[in-house]
C-alpha cells in the first residue's frame, strides 16, 4: 500500500490511479492539468468568499463594530447573500463606452491574479509548475494586471474612470520597481529564482531574519501592487468615485474586486514563501504550515489596511521614489557585500 503523504502524495495517488484506467500517459497528464487547474480556481473562489467576511470582521474588530452578523451563523453567509445580489444586478454599459475593451476589461485583469498561483508551492513538490524562473514568472505575470486598469478607465468613457486608470499605471509602475529589489535579495542569498530551491534554502533559518528591510519593503509594495488602503488612490471613493470601476455594475464589479482578493492572497502566499520558509515547520503537515503562515500575513495586510489614513498621490508617489527605492537598493548592496564576506 502506497503511503499518502502531503498534497504531493494525494497527487500521485491519483495519478496512479487514472493510470489504471487510461492506458494512454497523455490522456493522464490532459487529465492531471485540468484538475490541477480546477484546484487553483477553487482556491481562488473559497479565498475571496472567505476573505471578504474575515475582512469585514477584522475592520469591525479594530473599529469597535460588530460587523457581519444576520446572516447565517455569526454573519458567515453574508458573501454568500452579497454574490446572489450582485448576480442580479443589472448589467449597464455607458453610453460611449469602447464595447470590446470596456467588457475585457475585468475579465483581463481576472487572468495574471489567477496565473501567479501557478508557480506557489504550497507543499513539498505541491505546486503547479516548479520552473527555474519562477520568481521572474510572478514579476512578470503580476506586472500585467497594470492594463486591464488603464483599459477600463479609458474605454468607459467617463473622465473618472479616466483618471483613475492613469492613476494605477503612475502606483503600480512606481511600486513594482522597490518590490523587485526586494525579491533581489533573496534570489541572491539562494542564486536561484527556483521558488522550492528557495523555501528549501529557509530549512534552518527564515529569511525574514537575514533580510528584514527587504521584508518590510516587499509587504508596502505588495499593498501598493494591490492596491489596497493605506494605497488605494487606484479607487479612492472620496475622489474618484470609484476609479476603474466607476462605470461597472454587477459580477463585472464583482470581477475586478475578486482579482483584488486573488491578488491579496497571492501576495500573501509569496511572503510566506520568500520570507517565512513556505512549508518549512515541526510537527504538523506542510501544507498546513503554508496555510497558517498565509493567513497570518493576509491579517498583517488588513490590519494595515484599517491603521493607517490615506496620503495624497504625490505623497504616495515620492514615498515610493524617494524612500522605498533607495532603501530597496541599499538592501540589495548590503546583501552583495555580506555574500563577499561570508565566501571570503
Amino acid at each position: 500500500m502506497q503511503e499518502v503523504t502531503g498534497l504531493f502524495g494525494i497527487a500521485q495517488l491519483l495519478r496512479n490511479f487514472l493510470s489504471l484506467y487510461l492506458p494512454n500517459p497523455q490522456w493522464v497528464d490532459v487529465i492531471m492539468t485540468l484538475i490541477n487547474s480546477g484546484a487553483i480556481f477553487t482556491v481562488i473562489s473559497l479565498s475571496a468568499v472567505v476573505l471578504v467576511y474575515a475582512e469585514r470582521k477584522v475592520s469591525a474588530f479594530i473599529q469597535m463594530r460588530i460587523g457581519p452578523n444576520r446572516v447565517g451563523p455569526w454573519g458567515t453567509l453574508q458573501s454568500v447573500a452579497d454574490m446572489l445580489k450582485l448576480m442580479s444586478k443589472e448589467d449597464i454599459r455607458p453610453a460611449g463606452a469602447d464595447r470590446w475593451l470596456w467588457v475585457l476589461a475585468p475579465m483581463l485583469l481576472f487572468i495574471p491574479a489567477a496565473a501567479v498561483y501557478v508557480v506557489i508551492p504550497f507543499d513539498d513538490q505541491a505546486i503547479f509548475a516548479d520552473v527555474n524562473i519562477g520568481i521572474f514568472y510572478f514579476i512578470a505575470i503580476s506586472s500585467q494586471a497594470t492594463l486591464p486598469f488603464l483599459m477600463a478607465g479609458w474605454a468607459s468613457n467617463s473622465k473618472y474612470a479616466l483618471l483613475g486608470g492613469m492613476r494605477t499605471v503612475a502606483q503600480m509602475l512606481s511600486y513594482e520597481i522597490p518590490l523587485v529589489f526586494a525579491i533581489l535579495g533573496v534570489v541572491m542569498l539562494v542564486g536561484s529564482m527556483r521558488m522550492s530551491d528557495i523555501v528549501a534554502a529557509q530549512s534552518q533559518l527564515w529569511f525574514v531574519a537575514v533580510q528584514p528591510l527587504a521584508f518590510i519593503i516587499f509587504v508596502i509594495a505588495a499593498t501598493a501592487e494591490t492596491n489596497r488602503a493605506p494605497f488605494d488612490l487606484v479607487e479612492s471613493e472620496s475622489e474618484l468615485v470609484a476609479g476603474p470601476f466607476t462605470e461597472y455594475s454587477g459580477m463585472r464589479w464583482a470581477l475586478f474586486f475578486l482579482a483584488e482578493y486573488a491578488s491579496l492572497f497571492a501576495a500573501a502566499a509569496i511572503a510566506t514563501t520568500l520570507f517565512l520558509g513556505g512549508w518549512n515547520g515541526p510537527l504538523l503537515p506542510g501544507w498546513l504550515w503554508f496555510l497558517l503562515k498565509t493567513a497570518a500575513m493576509i491579517l498583517v495586510f488588513m490590519w494595515l489596511r484599517w491603521t493607517f489614513p490615506r496620503p495624497r498621490v504625490d505623497q504616495l508617489m515620492a514615498f515610493g521614489w524617494k524612500i522605498l527605492l533607495p532603501l530597496s537598493l541599499a538592501n540589495v548592496v548590503i546583501t552583495g557585500i555580506g555574500i563577499y564576506i561570508n565566501q571570503g
